[in-house]
């Protein structure tokens, strides 16, 4: 068969397989890649999907996205009922670069630069090692979005000789591998260039020069004072391979069926594109690869990044954002899609968007169409922290923007703002979500909000602010006073009450709401004013009159 031929071949297998795929309405991008791998791996009872990283510094929001991409695939085949193997590795005897701006005790670090990551102590005092803070860390958060990977640790596996065998393939295929990795380089490789690096045996360090391999299991290298080590692959664990030559190896070895990289990792003759040759050196093939796009924060300054310590983590998402709504985020964005995760005013309507995904799932909403009706549906059970176990009866939804004004009208008392709903919770479940959603409002209200937001209910009217009111103005607040007190009022009839009693005194409405705010909170602008004199009436029955 020609190349044309096959190419053709393959252009109608693919064509056969999209209409496949809409005929049986595959619309969510996790089944999509799902139904991908199992089209082109094998309609097997089991697969391995991986993904890993190098503890080198705070593992954050964009790492994140590679762990819960691989997880999203995972149970998009489960749900074809397949067993999944989900490991992700940890990249922890890598050297040790640089250390990152928000570290502590940085001059220790320092002295530990060119090391393995597993051999440099924790700068913070808790765990065994940098590595293992930065690993525990986030195994840790992990569980809270219901994400459970069999977690790997390369140091161990390398030191243990595990890898023994791979590293010699991989000298004795060197030739090889520097001509796939020469095709991809403008310039080509040393002729005595070896797949290897080498952590000294004196001072482990990665401070060698001219390795040298005998052509059976010992390695020697110069150190920086001019002496010669000798290490035997099989005996010393201080052999590593090359990072394009590592991963590719464990593809074979772990026999990965799916794995995400990201951008940097996609580019033509990047680490994907020489893994995916140098992996048939060690008898397997490339996993399916799905690449996933850079993630910023709203107003920050593009891709984050480990080094330079501006970064932001799941725990720190976790503070906004419930774990389901950090599912949500993910699931319900291609992973090629760049995108912002916001610590402004937008969190308010990205709840709001959660909120809606949540009804129309549970025929809350109906104003949908039917294909968006099982997008949405599957974007929600994808959202869902205990994979299977969707609710049955609709969740209870403390509006966001609701809670900004009821937790700072309690003076950002969680306990007092539960007890302002008690009446609409039925049971415990709701008094959870409620809990958990009040003190997501608390932490973005305290560390993230836009002034705007922010308030606190005056004590008293400053005589400050009692010199600043008009004769009309003090006039209409209180007869906005005695009005309130008479009945209890609806959001809609007060609103018009008070426009009412504007008018009755000859006030344009933004001097007449300036005023109320002015007496309520200090501030020119603040929540909307009806409703929020019906929800603190007392107090603001108080302070009106007292003008």
């Amino acid at each position: 068969m020609t190349k044309e031929q096959q190419e053709q071949k393959q252009k109608e297998k693919k064509e056969m397989h999209d209409k496949e795929r809409d005929k049986n309405n595959i619309l969510h991008w996790a089944d999509q890649v799902a139904e991908r791998v199992i089209q082109q791996k094998g309609d097997k009872p089991n697969y391995t999907v991986a993904s890993g990283i190098t503890p080198s510094g705070t593992v954050h929001i964009g790492n994140f996205r590679e762990i819960i991409t691989t997880e999203l695939i995972a149970r998009a085949l489960r749900s074809r009922g397949k067993k999944v193997r989900f490991i992700y590795s940890w990249d922890d005897y890598d050297v040790f670069r640089k250390v990152p701006v928000n570290m502590p005790n940085q001059e220790m670090l320092k002295s530990y630069l060119r090391k393995s990551i597993v051999d440099v102590p924790d700068p913070f005092g808790k765990e065994e090692s940098y590595a293992r803070h930065h690993e525990a860390e986030v195994e840790e958060a992990l569980k809270k979005v219901g994400i459970h990977a069999e977690f790997l640790y390369q140091s161990k596996k390398y030191r243990a000789g595990e890898y023994a065998e791979q590293i010699l393939h991989a000298l004795k295929n060197k030739d090889k591998i520097k001509a796939i990795l020469d095709k991809f380089r403008e310039e080509p490789l040393e002729e005595t260039w070896l797949p290897v690096t080498v952590f000294s045996l004196k001072d482990k360090t990665d401070k060698v020069e001219n390795l040298r391999w005998d052509g059976k299991h010992t390695i020697s290298y110069e150190l920086e004072d001019g002496t010669t080590e000798h290490t035997d692959i099989y005996k010393s664990g201080n052999v590593k391979l090359l990072w394009r030559i590592d991963w590719p190896m464990r593809w074979s070895w772990e026999k990965v069926d799916f794995e995400p990289g990201g951008k940097d990792h996609s580019t033509v003759g990047g680490s994907f594109d020489t893994g995916k040759e140098i992996v048939k050196l060690f008898n397997w093939e490339a996993p399916v690869y799905h690449m996933y796009n850079f993630i910023s924060i709203k107003g920050g300054a593009g891709k984050i990044s480990s080094s330079t310590g501006e970064v932001i983590t799941l725990n720190d998402c976790l503070e906004i954002y419930e774990p389901q709504i950090v599912r949500w985020l993910f699931a319900g964005t291609r992973p090629s899609a760049e995108f912002a995760i916001s610590f402004d005013a937008d969190v308010i309507k990205l709840h709001e968007d959660f909120d809606k995904c949540e009804r129309i799932y549970f025929g809350e909403f109906k104003d949908v169409s039917e294909k968006e009706f099982a997008n949405q549906k599957r974007i929600y059970e994808l959202s869902c922290v205990h994979e299977g176990k969707v609710q049955k009866a609709m969740p209870y939804q403390p509006g966001f923007r609701h809670l900004t004004n009821v937790l700072q009208q309690n003076e950002m008392d969680v306990e007092k703002t539960i007890h302002y709903f008690k009446a609409q919770l039925k049971n415990k479940e709701d008094k959870d979500r409620l809990e958990m959603r009040a003190n997501c409002v608390k932490n973005w209200l305290e560390k993230y909000a836009p002034e705007d937001f922010k308030f606190s209910i005056n004590k008293h009217v400053s005589e400050e602010v009692r010199a600043q009111l008009t004769k009309e103005q003090k006039a209409a607040l209180r007869d906005v006073a005695k009005r309130l007190g008479e009945k209890e009022w609806e959001d809609k009839d007060f609103h018009e009450e008070c426009y009412i009693i504007l008018k009755n005194h000859n006030l344009n409405p933004a001097d007449f709401f300036q005023a109320a705010y002015k007496v309520l909170i200090g501030k020119e602008r603040g929540p909307k004013l009806a409703a929020f004199l019906i929800e603190i009436k007392e107090k603001a029955i108080v302070l009106l009159k007292s003008v």
